[in-house]
């Protein structure tokens, strides 16, 4: 039987990062470490509190989840791998509880912004919609006070956990709205991992000096070595005028093709990172009915 893993989420159990942890560790038992935010989740890994962490980078509605980021670079974990997840929002309620009962809904900023179509007749209506820290954390209060007149938005493994009653399913406006995560742990974690995984993604970290033509030649040199570039987020150097840092997101067929290129861009950059070399996640395909 393989070991439990100790898995650090951002959020209580039953949030999004809870599902995503558990579609990438399939095949394993997992113990789930709740971390109330994401500086927490980077703390329980560093300290050791958790072998691995599971966090949000990029939404295909609201784009990149910049701060993590910069946690992500700075805390020296390396990403093991990636998992995709469609995001879909539930209203739920307390047991016996129904719509014309609730006062209030409660959840995490973005998850109400995404369902923001069906809570406006609502809001209209008197029903005040109203901030928490986390989705999960949401449909727990009710669990754990029996709140009555109170929803959550939250997902279906929350309503499952806390033995809530889904009243509402999809609420989302947007019924392809999908989140990203990476799957991180230590250096020698990461080094075990390789071992045994075949390696076509990578995230690498860079900073450019303020010459001109400067990223265009970079970005020249990979495509010369047929080198696909996925993704490139900048962000400035704070401190330090019109110098920015670049994060990037390759894939690649040829692991040698990849090490030459890294060879001949590393004199063109500042302080080059490779974040991880992993497996690229499989992309949860369009459903057509929706």
């Amino acid at each position: 039987m393989n070991s439990i893993k100790k898995v650090a989420i951002q959020g209580v159990s039953g949030a999004f990062h809870e599902i995503a942890s558990r579609k990438y560790f399939k095949n394993h038992q997992l113990e789930i470490i709740q971390c109330l935010t994401f500086n927490d989740l980077f703390d329980a890994l560093l300290f050791e509190k958790a072998e691995y962490g599971v966090i949000a980078i990029e939404n295909s509605l609201v784009g990149s989840i910049i701060p993590n980021y910069a946690l992500l670079r700075e805390s020296k974990l390396k990403v093991l791998g990636e998992v995709f997840l469609r995001i879909e929002q539930h209203l739920m309620v307390y047991k016996g509880e129904k719509l014309e009962d609730i006062k209030e809904i409660y959840s995490h900023p973005m998850a109400i912004e995404q369902c923001i179509e069906f809570l406006n007749p609502l809001r209209r209506s008197g029903v005040r919609i109203l901030n928490s820290e986390d989705t999960a954390l949401s449909a727990k209060r009710i669990a754990d006070d029996s709140l009555k007149g109170v929803a959550a938005i939250a997902s279906d493994l929350a309503a499952e956990k806390y033995g809530l009653e889904i009243i509402n399913k999809s609420i989302e406006t947007n019924k392809k709205n999908f989140t990203r995560f990476l799957v991180i742990s230590s250096e020698k974690n990461y080094l075990l991992h390789n071992k045994i995984i075949e390696k076509n993604k990578a995230s690498l970290c860079f900073r450019l000096p303020d010459e001109e033509g400067i990223l265009s030649q970079v970005l020249s040199v990979l495509a010369f070595y047929k080198i696909n570039l996925l993704k490139i987020q900048s962000l400035p150097v704070v401190g330090v005028e019109w110098e920015y840092l670049f994060y990037i997101d390759l894939i690649f067929s040829d692991y040698e093709k990849y090490n030459q290129a890294l060879n001949a861009i590393r004199p063109l950059t500042k302080k080059l990172t490779v974040l991880g070399e992993y497996q690229k996640g499989e992309r949860p395909k369009e459903n057509k009915t929706i």
